[in-house]
């Protein structure tokens, strides 16, 4: 593809390239590093193709012949940092801060002043740019932080961001580097939008001494490919791109476009790629290296055009083209970032914005209209949930024309209060629906929104395919079996995944020995609790993609209870001899952040002897970012509200490689294991469950349970175990033809049998789902390992509406029927294993069987 003489493209490869890129053939990274050297006549060749590609995704949006740009100021909030960019001018040392009389951060003031001024110039975006995490490298830092009282550099853009929407109008855009998913959930509602240039791909200058980016962590690429991954995950609008020029080659420069190209397919969250040439400045490491010429710069927005396609908005800074504006245009952008009419551009100070009045003219010559967007794109704006937090659409909508979702003429910001919606708890849609799943049904197989809120299903096809068919192993299965018998604690991981593979005699011979292991353990007595299952809503946008459950607000299935409506399922579930509720709902963007406290409030007021066991991981962490508490100070304030213990549900399966295939957005599996372990620092004990027969396999199995055994030799939190097959009927990664068919009966039991042996002697009680296998199968179970058969739920929705056919009730009798097809007793029990109030058994028995007259609790 090159000339070896010259290290340029040869001719015959550039005409080729270049027809593919007229005939709008999909180009791989040889051909687009071929384009990126496109000049002259090559490079017009180019640029025309990339502006037709342009044209024909400004007209899909409604906007032909539209270029637009914001107008910003620059919030320098801090120009420290951890990293040591070779060529950056932005950062700087506490020392030579001081010397100019400045602070380690911006002050409050100092923010609304700039915020303020911006707001009577016209501008609507507050562009938050600051150094990343400063107080991990510098004292100083984290001590102005402490002083001021915050925990940490996020914190404080939080609170600034929150102080200039409620005091200014002004919309955030927030730059803060690298940040993690937990992060990303604490900044979503106080910024329409965020965002972090990739650079490049090219992890050799990160790695390699002398390289621009050496001794900077958070220029590791692959870091800053996941930050990237979890926004989109998040589902929040986010702004990134490449930086040209700073000695990554032509093939890395294509493959950074290319990884682009990825994420935003995948997930649908990149609202525009900036291409920035690279601009030497002074005092730099890097002041020698010669900028990117102008034609580069524009081969690589064309080649970005070609690569990212129609629909992507494109930048170029139009304070670095050197007034060639023309030229960039040509080369296909649609945007030219934000401007200020106030504030200089921090990180290239040595290159004056233009006034917006000559780009506009410039603009126009290349025959194009400027048009004013928000910090937000207009396609984000529209979209609407999960997109845009409820507790921004106040400042947006005061900004955005209706009809286009660009800047409104002529608006000018003003402060709003940030807060929680006014909805609260108000009953809404179909809250008998934990009743009629098992007669009526679902009102249809999937949500309205199955082909946008999950990703992208052909990119998910491909990485599931390893799943599908889960591989075999060949081993010595019998000196596994006799280690598992002798000592199961010594089970290497290595017969500890034969075992899993285990079938025929092997698998009827595991099964004896876990189950002799039970009767060892916790004796023959099958337990059982009274509970009752209250799930508050089903509206969620996490797109979970093996979750039925979830509906969107819109849905016909969609439904909320109110406060009085949760307290009065809590209360009759005492009436009939309950000793706990297990509560847990959706991520619905509409409830307020204090939620979590109202539910488990309502139910102990209302019936003060109920415990408690609610909130998952994932619905703790939602509670959390929405109050901009801790992990830690969230879960004691909950439970002074009066939680009691919590699900470990939300873990499916421990192992991000697995969980981003099953899930888009739910947190990742360092979170679930923070929030566990803190969970029970703090003294919530919880369950532990593990989803399986998807798209896992066996060796997905062994490291999850390993994962439990560990976190509950350090804990000792864990009161059980739960196996949940998957129901695969309606859960949407089934119907999209990505997983298998839920697990199968070989699966079952081996999960149970191995549950008990890897998980002894830490976690003793292992519990297996009626609901998702029925009477015979849950007997089963009770043969391999189990000894546990949950609750009598008397309401269930989330397997009913995932197309468990196995109902939402089970009687008291139901399950000591199911113990004796197995052999054994059943006894009650309470949530953390406890002996059962005699009043409560009493209660239980007088109202045995008939609890489906109770229900439904119908809206007041």
């Amino acid at each position: 593809m090159t000339d070896p003489q010259r290290g340029r493209p040869t001719t015959n490869s550039m005409r080729r390239a270049l027809k593919r890129a007229r005939d709008g053939v999909a180009l791989d990274v040889a051909e687009a590093a071929v384009l990126l050297q496109a000049r002259g006549d090559d490079l017009t060749d180019l640029a025309a193709s990339a502006a037709r590609v342009r044209d024909a995704g400004l007209e899909a949006a409604g906007r032909p012949g539209v270029i637009t740009y914001s107008r910003k100021v620059f919030i320098p909030l801090t120009r420290l940092c951890r990293d040591k960019c070779h060529y950056c001018t932005f950062v700087t040392v506490p020392g030579k801060l001081r010397r100019e009389g400045h602070g380690m951060f911006l002050s409050p003031d100092e923010v609304l002043t700039i915020a303020r001024e911006g707001a009577a110039m016209g501008c609507k975006e507050a562009l938050f740019t600051l150094g990343d995490r400063p107080e991990d490298r510098w004292p100083e830092a984290r001590e102005w932080l402490e002083a001021e009282g915050y925990d940490d550099t996020l914190a404080y853009v939080r609170a600034m961001a929150i102080r200039v929407l409620e005091e200014t109008g002004l919309l955030p855009h927030l730059n803060p580097g690298v940040m993690t998913w937990t992060d990303l959930q604490r900044l979503k509602p106080v910024a329409p939008s965020m965002g972090m240039m990739l650079e490049t791909t090219a992890t050799r200058l990160w790695s390699e001494p002398g390289g621009p980016h050496h001794g900077s962590p958070d220029k590791e690429p692959a870091v800053r490919l996941r930050v990237l991954e979890d926004a989109g995950r998040s589902n929040v609008p986010f702004t990134t791109g490449i930086l040209i020029g700073i000695g990554e080659s032509y093939e890395e420069r294509a493959d950074s476009l290319f990884e682009l190209r990825r994420t935003a397919r995948a997930y649908h969250g990149i609202q525009e790629v900036i291409v920035q040439n690279f601009r030497a400045k002074p005092d730099t490491a890097m002041r020698a290296m010669p900028d990117a010429e102008l034609e580069e710069l524009a081969a690589a927005i064309a080649v970005a055009r070609h690569i990212l396609g129609p629909s992507a908005r494109i930048q170029a800074p139009p304070n670095l083209v050197d007034a060639e504006y023309a030229l960039i245009v040509g080369a296909g952008i649609d945007d030219w970032g934000g401007v200020s009419p106030l504030t200089p551009d921090h990180v290239n100070p040595e290159r004056p914005w233009p006034h917006i009045d000559e780009l506009a003219a410039r603009t126009a010559e290349a025959g194009f209209d400027l048009r004013e967007r928000l910090t937000i794109y207009p396609e984000f704006i529209q979209r609407g949930e999960p997109w845009l937090d409820p507790r921004l659409l106040p400042h947006v909508r005061a900004l955005a024309d209706p009809e286009t979702g660009l800047a409104k003429e002529g608006a000018i910001p003003a402060g709003l209060p940030w807060q929680e919606p006014d909805e609260g708890f108000n009953a809404s849609g179909r809250t008998d629906l934990h009743r009629t799943i098992d007669t009526e049904g679902r009102t249809g197989d999937r949500r309205d929104d199955f082909d946008e809120v999950y990703g992208d299903w052909e990119a998910l096809r491909e990485a599931a395919v390893p799943g599908m068919v889960p591989s075999r192993v060949d081993a010595d299965v019998r000196g596994a079996l006799s280690q598992a018998a002798d000592d199961p604690t010594k089970l290497t991981d290595a017969q500890a995944l034969t075992l899993l593979h285990a079938d025929g005699p092997a698998l009827d011979e595991l099964c004896r020995i876990a189950d002799t292991l039970r009767r060892d353990v916790v004796g023959d007595d099958v337990t059982y609790i009274v509970t009752r299952n209250i799930n508050f809503t089903n509206v969620c946008y996490t797109g979970c993609r093996f979750c039925a459950f979830a509906q969107r607000r819109t849905d016909a299935d969609a439904y909320t209870l109110s406060l009085d409506q949760v307290a009065d399922r809590a209360a009759q579930a005492w009436d009939v001899g309950a000793v706990e509720v297990c509560m847990q709902g959706g991520i619905h963007p509409d409830l307020p952040g204090t939620a979590y406290f109202d539910i488990a409030r309502a139910v102990k007021e209302r019936v003060p002897g109920m415990h408690v066991h609610a909130f998952s991981p994932m619905e703790v962490v939602n509670g959390a970012t929405r109050t901009g508490m801790s992990i830690r100070d969230w879960l004691l304030a909950a439970k002074e509200a009066g939680l009691d213990s919590i699900p470990g549900t939300a873990a499916e399966i421990l192992d991000d490689e697995v969980r981003w295939i099953l899930t888009k957005g739910k947190l990742p599996t360092a979170d679930w294991l923070e929030v566990i372990k803190t969970a029970h620092e703090v003294g919530l004990r919880s369950s532990s469950t593990m989803m399986y027969g998807h798209v896992d396999q066996p060796r997905h199995w062994l490291g999850h349970l390993r994962t439990l055994a560990n976190l509950q030799q350090e804990t000792g939190g864990f009161t059980e175990f739960v196996t949940l097959p998957f129901i695969h009927t309606n859960a949407p990664v089934y119907l999209a033809g990505i997983a298998r068919p839920g697990p199968t009966d070989r699966d079952n039991r081996a999960v149970t049998a191995m549950a008990r042996l890897l998980l002894h002697p830490h976690i003793t009680n292992i519990q297996t789902s009626w609901v998702k296998l029925g009477t015979e199968g849950a007997a089963e179970m009770l043969r391999s390992g189990a000894n546990d058969l949950g609750g009598t739920l008397m309401e269930e929705t989330i397997s009913r509406m995932a197309g468990s056919s196995y109902g939402s009730y089970k009687s008291v009798q139901d399950l000591v029927a199911v113990a004796e097809a197995a052999g054994r007793p059943a006894k009650p029990r309470t949530t953390l294993y406890g002996e059962v109030p005699e009043e409560r058994v009493t209660a239980a028995a007088a109202s045995d069987g008939h609890l489906p007259e109770l229900l439904p609790v119908l809206p007041q």
